[in-house]
C-alpha cells in the first residue's frame, strides 16, 4: 500500500476546560480537590498542594479562584506583586513555588495574609524541604503549612485524564484506543500529556483519526512499550483498525 502522505501540522493551540465539573477526580487527587471545595472551612491558614507536572494544580487554582475571588500570584512574580495586593476580603494563591523562590517576598506575603486574616493556598511540585530555603523564618512558616499531596494517576484516573486531554483538543478517540494507550505509557500526567500531543500532531499530519494503529506507531516512535498484540505495527496507520 502506498505510504500515506504526511503534512506538517500547524500548532493552532487549544484551550483546556478548567471548570469545577471538568476536573477529573481519582484516588490520587481527591484530597486536593476536596480541600479546594472545603474553603473557607479550612482548619489551617495555609494549605500547600504538592504534585507533579500536569497533575492539575493550576486547574485546582482556577476552581478555587472562581469560588473565592482569590488573588493569584505566580511565584516568579512575587517581587512585583504580593504584599500591597493582599486584602482582608479575599484569600491569596501563590502558584508554582520551588527552588529559587523570592524568599523575602514570600515571607512578607505570608505575614501580610496572616495580619489580614486571610487564608493562603500554595502550589509546588516538591515539598519545601527540597527548595533549599535559606531564610529560617520562611522555612518555619512553610513547615507549618498543611500539605496536601497529589500523586501520579492510577489506571482508572490515567484513562480519564487521557480522555479529558483529547476532549480539550476537540479530538474524538475511541475508548478502546484510550484503554490501549493507558496500558502502554508511563503512569504519569506528564506522559499522558506528551502522548496526546504526539498523537494529535500525527493525526493532523496524516489527516487520519486516531486509531489503535496510529497509536501503536506513535508509541514505538516515542519509546512507549511495544504493542502487546501481534501485527498492530504492520497495519496501515491511516486506516481503521480491524478490532
Amino acid at each position: 500500500m502506498p505510504e500515506t502522505p504526511r503534512q506538517i501540522p500547524l500548532d493552532l493551540g487549544h484551550a483546556s476546560r478548567r471548570g469545577r465539573d471538568d476536573f477529573v477526580v481519582g484516588a490520587s487527587n481527591r484530597a486536593a480537590f476536596d480541600w479546594v471545595l472545603r474553603w473557607p472551612d479550612w482548619p489551617a491558614p495555609v494549605v500547600l498542594i504538592v504534585g507533579p507536572t500536569g497533575a492539575g494544580k493550576s486547574h485546582l487554582v482556577q476552581i478555587f479562584a472562581e469560588a473565592s475571588g482569590a488573588l493569584v500570584v505566580a511565584a516568579a512574580d512575587l517581587d512585583g506583586q504580593g504584599v500591597a495586593a493582599v486584602r482582608s476580603d479575599r484569600p491569596v494563591v501563590v502558584e508554582d513555588l520551588g527552588p529559587g523562590v523570592p524568599e523575602r517576598a514570600l515571607f512578607h506575603l505570608l505575614n501580610a495574609a496572616r495580619e489580614a486574616g486571610v487564608q493562603v493556598l500554595l502550589t509546588a511540585r516538591d515539598e519545601p524541604a527540597a527548595w533549599g530555603v535559606a531564610l529560617p523564618d520562611l522555612a518555619s512558616r512553610l513547615r507549618a503549612a498543611t500539605p496536601v499531596h497529589v500523586g501520579e494517576p492510577d489506571d482508572a484516573l490515567l484513562e480519564a485524564v487521557l480522555a479529558k486531554l483529547f476532549t480539550d483538543r476537540q479530538t474524538i478517540v475511541d475508548p478502546q484506543v484510550i484503554a490501549y494507550l493507558s496500558l502502554r505509557i508511563e503512569r504519569s500526567y506528564a506522559a499522558a500529556a506528551a502522548i496526546v500531543e504526539a498523537l494529535d500532531r500525527e493525526a493532523l499530519a496524516l489527516k487520519s483519526p486516531i486509531t489503535r494503529a496510529v497509536a501503536a506507531q506513535v508509541l514505538r516512535r516515542s519509546g512507549g512499550r511495544e504493542p502487546l498484540l501481534p501485527g498492530i505495527g504492520d497495519e496501515d496507520p491511516s486506516g481503521d483498525d480491524a478490532d
